[in-house]
């Protein structure tokens, strides 16, 4: 079974820095990307970031050149640096997982819980 817990949000002047991590546990036959998506109050829930298992990273154009994204395979955790933050960055931030859990399964997607970021 796995679980996905984030941790590190909290709140930030615009242009200050927080860093989210998000720590993995469970088993996946095979998997795919780890994700950050972030959803603002009354919006749908919007991709952020990605890196696989290569250390290949990819961003939505609202975050790039400010935020990185990067993991630590020993510790089963990613990461993501946000830097020059600004109040459009409000939201509530989760990791995800794309993952068959056991061979032959169905694809399915883990979230976290979410952490919440507010920028002011």
């Amino acid at each position: 079974h796995v679980q996905l817990v984030e941790s590190g949000g909290g709140s930030a002047q615009a242009g200050e820095s927080l860093r989210l991590s998000c720590a993995a546990s469970g088993y996946c036959y095979k998997e795919h990307d780890m994700n950050w998506y972030r959803q603002a109050p009354g919006e749908e829930r919007t991709y952020v970031s990605s890196i696989d298992s290569g250390g290949s990273t990819r961003y939505a154009d609202s975050v790039k050149g400010r935020f990185t994204i990067s993991q630590d395979n020993a510790k089963n955790t990613v990461y993501l640096q946000m830097n020059s933050l600004k109040p459009e960055d409000t939201a509530m931030y989760y990791c995800n997982k794309h993952c068959q859990p056991r061979y032959g399964s169905l694809y399915r997607d883990y979230w976290g819980q979410g952490t919440q970021v507010t920028v002011s």
